[in-house]
């Protein structure tokens, strides 16, 4: 086994930066500047992204963080004390969602926004900050699959890190990451057609990639929080999709207006 990458990144006095914060922070600030170059084919005001995301975005971070402790809650309970050391890990992203989707819809109901054209110009930027998140779950050795022999396909600066507990683990970050970069510029492309998509189907679009993909993945973690015979995300995964499934199939009934 080679080098292994420090989680912390560097040190500001008694501060330790973490790579994992920076991945976070990053993937949100490219988010929040994507929708804002997007809010005008809406006729939303650009600041109004900056004020939503500085309302959302630590609340869902407390979101992220309820969310695996109640799935985690055999250890917290024995372990009150960790419930706060975030940097110890455990934020889970299908928290940070719903708190995000419930502080979404609080916003936009008062500023009189529509909800769904919200969600159209968020979704691509989430989709594309949780692909670059995957690579702080990397750097903190998390969110990986069964142990295998090798890993000679990869890169040795990945191969490096994946070396867990004594063996070479499936880098299911990666695959997420990768699937959700991929879904980012199909669906910046797809909307740009003229005509394609309907109010509402950007965000479907969303909501069907990511829990479709995010299923699979999580079905090859060792690493996930359990319910009821599944891991968790996958009962999450499985609403995103009926959900998305649903928005779409309202082509059926309703007029519904054209992207742009």
């Amino acid at each position: 086994m080679g080098y292994v990458i420090n989680p912390i990144a560097f040190e500001l006095g008694p501060f330790a930066v973490r790579w994992y914060a920076i991945c976070i922070v990053s993937g949100m600030l490219l988010a929040v500047w994507l929708a804002m170059k997007e809010a005008p084919r809406k006729g939303i005001n650009p600041d109004q992204i900056l004020d939503f995301i500085l309302l959302a975005f630590p609340i869902a971070i407390v979101g992220a963080r309820i969310y695996y402790v109640i799935f985690d809650w055999d250890y917290y309970a024995k372990n009150p004390s960790e419930i706060f050391v975030i940097w110890h890990g455990g934020l889970a992203i299908y928290g940070g969602l719903i708190a995000g989707a419930a502080v979404l819809y609080y916003f936009a109901r008062r500023h009189v926004i529509n909800v769904l054209d919200f969600l159209d110009i968020a979704a691509p930027g989430v989709m594309l900050a949780q692909s670059i998140g995957r690579w702080g779950n990397f750097i903190n050795q998390e969110a990986y699959g069964k142990a295998v022999t090798h890993l000679n396909y990869l890169p040795a600066f990945i191969r490096n890190q994946m070396y867990i507990n004594g063996s070479y683990r499936v880098p299911t970050f990666l695959y997420e990451s990768l699937w959700n970069l991929f879904g980012f510029i199909l669906i910046v492309i797809l909307r740009r057609r003229s005509g394609l998509l309907k109010q509402g189907e950007v965000a479907a679009f969303y909501l069907i990639w990511y829990g479709c993909g995010r299923f699979v993945i999580e079905g090859m973690r060792t690493d996930s929080l359990m319910f009821a015979g599944l891991r968790v995300s996958q009962w999450l995964s499985f609403v995103l999709v009926v959900l998305g499934a649903l928005l779409i199939y309202r082509r059926k009934n309703h007029e519904l207006p054209d992207y742009e």
